[in-house]
């Protein structure tokens, strides 16, 4: 049983603590928000995580994991793991002020291990190396919202960045999870996780373009991806069209990668044209439902269903919803929305509970996040507090039949109108 300490108690830093108590270790988690800490220290999970409330609450009894707002006591462990945001700035730069502020704070013994899970510009955890003179390695995150402990307990990877002797160590924490452990040196791991991401965001825009031609051409883009997924080079994940891709990776990490590169002399066209072409996506969106509402969106009622930036859970960061949503508005458009996950402000949406709420008085109704109850709702009964009778479908989760037996027009990403 190791001595851990975490840094942070979002998504990436809680996970990480009941997921490592779970795994036997004595697990410290520090949190600045000291109301925040009195909640998890009683077990209230506040996080839409499948598995983590009770993770957590089972390891407070156990007494393998506790939590304190003081950071400094977190660091004097045998690990710290540093597990804070790195949000982009207006350059597209990562922001490491948050990162910069735990390594004041935590002042770690000679012989700590600090593991940097916060996703870094490479040369980060060489740089911090080279002036604290402690042991660093970079233990890139790869969770999913909605599936964090799910992923955390079963890896595709554990990626370890540093000097051998502390790599090993840190592997050791890992030992039972069975994973494959890849064990580079700093800058590779730190690129790694950009990279991964940032290629994850090329399939996701190449398969947005492909919708749009899918919709001139009269292919069935369903039947395209599933070509393309057989294919063992291709694979069939993140090939699913929607309205652009968002959330609190993605973009910042994408941006992030783009400027790291220019910074050291190359430029990542391909990237930067996914960007774009993610920006664009928007705009289409935005296009196809002004076209569904008869050509003009001022004045118009629109129903929104979904505003989170996927299914699973309530996050708005750079939602591709609010997006579209903001384009709507723009024009002129009045927008109601409901998504079972949300519960804050939604800027220019008003935010309502119930799915008929949304549609009630709707010229057009519009799917933007792929929660799969959506396609169980009653769409006769929508229908009948519809203004339209037009249901455009961002993320192809609908079933036709079900809709167009209500009564409904339907018009879908990545196929032509009418079909």
């Amino acid at each position: 049983m190791a001595a851990v300490g975490i840094a942070g108690a979002g998504y990436v830093g809680l996970t990480t603590a009941a997921c490592l108590a779970a795994l036997g270790h004595d697990v410290l988690c520090a949190e600045v928000d000291e109301s925040k800490v009195a909640r998890l220290s009683r077990g209230e999970v506040t996080l839409a995580e499948p598995d983590l409330a009770p993770l957590v609450r089972d390891g407070l009894a156990a007494g393998r994991l506790r939590f304190t707002p003081d950071v400094r006591a977190a660091g004097a462990r045998e690990f710290v793991f540093a597990c804070v945001p790195t949000p982009t700035g207006p350059d597209g730069t990562a922001d490491l002020g948050a990162l910069e502020a735990v390594l004041a704070a935590i002042r770690p013994a000679p012989d700590t291990v600090l593991v940097v899970k916060s996703t870094v510009p490479v040369g980060t955890c060489a740089r911090i190396a080279g002036t604290t003179g402690i042991a660093v390695v970079s233990n890139p995150e790869f969770l999913r919202e909605g599936h964090a402990v799910h992923d955390f307990r079963h890896p595709d990877r554990v990626v370890l960045g540093g000097d051998e002797h502390a790599v090993d160590r840190v592997a050791a924490l890992y030992a039972d999870l069975g994973a494959p452990i890849v064990r580079t040196g700093h800058a590779g791991a730190e690129l790694g996780k950009y990279a991964s991401n940032a290629f994850l965001a090329l399939k996701l825009s190449y398969v947005n373009l492909l919708a749009r031609l899918c919709e001139r051409t009269g292919a069935d883009i369903d039947a395209v991806t599933r070509t393309m997924g057989l294919d063992e080079r291709i694979g069939p994940h993140f090939l699913r069209p929607g309205p652009g891709w968002g959330g609190s990776c993605l973009p910042k990490d994408t941006r992030a990668l783009v400027a790291s590169a220019a910074g050291a002399g190359v430029d990542l066209t391909v990237l930067r044209a996914a960007i774009e072409a993610n920006d664009r996506q928007y705009d289409h969106v935005a296009a196809r439902i002004r076209d569904a509402a008869g050509g003009s969106l001022d004045g118009a009622r629109i129903g929104l269903f979904g505003l989170a930036f996927k299914a699973g859970t309530g996050d708005l960061r750079d939602s591709p919803a609010l997006a579209v949503a903001g384009r709507l508005a723009a024009a002129g458009a009045t927008l109601t929305g409901y998504d079972p996950a949300v519960t804050a402000d939604t800027g220019p949406v008003q935010r309502v509970d119930d799915p008929v709420l949304a549609a009630k008085g709707a010229r057009v109704l519009v799917v933007l996040t792929e929660w799969p109850e959506f396609a169980r709702l009653d769409w006769s009964q929508l229908a009948a507090v519809a203004e339209g009778d037009v249901v455009v479908d961002m993320r192809n989760v609908l079933d036709p039949a079900a809709v167009r037996g209500s009564g409904l027009r339907l018009v879908r990403l990545g196929r032509a109108p009418g079909t």
